[in-house]
C-alpha cells in the first residue's frame, strides 16, 4: 500500500469516502421513507462534502504543522444546520 502526503493510503482514503456515501444514503433512506425533503441525495452529498473537507483539513494541518484540525468541522456543522433551517423554513 502506498501512503499519500497525507500519511493515509490510497485504500483509506476509499474507504472514508464510500463510508461516508453509505453512512448519508442510509440517513437519507430513512428520511426519504418518511416523506421528508432531504432524502439519500441530499444527505450523501452532505456526508461527502464533509468528509473531504475533514480530510483537506487534516491534510492542511499535516503538512504545513499549523492550525487547528477542528476549525473545519466546526464550520461544517454551522453550515448544515443553516442549510437544513432554510430548507425546514422553505418547505413549511
Amino acid at each position: 500500500m502506498q501512503a499519500t502526503s497525507l500519511g493515509l493510503s490510497y485504500i483509506e482514503i476509499v474507504l472514508r469516502i464510500v463510508l461516508s456515501l453509505v453512512i448519508g444514503g442510509v440517513i437519507g433512506l430513512e428520511r426519504g421513507s418518511k416523506s421528508q425533503p432531504a432524502g439519500i441525495r441530499t444527505h450523501s452529498i452532505v456526508c461527502l462534502a464533509a468528509c473531504l473537507i475533514m480530510m483537506t483539513n487534516e491534510y492542511v494541518s499535516y503538512k504545513f504543522g499549523t492550525g487547528d484540525p477542528t476549525r473545519l468541522g466546526a464550520q461544517v456543522i454551522s453550515g448544515v444546520g443553516f442549510s437544513w433551517g432554510w430548507n425546514n423554513t422553505y418547505y413549511r
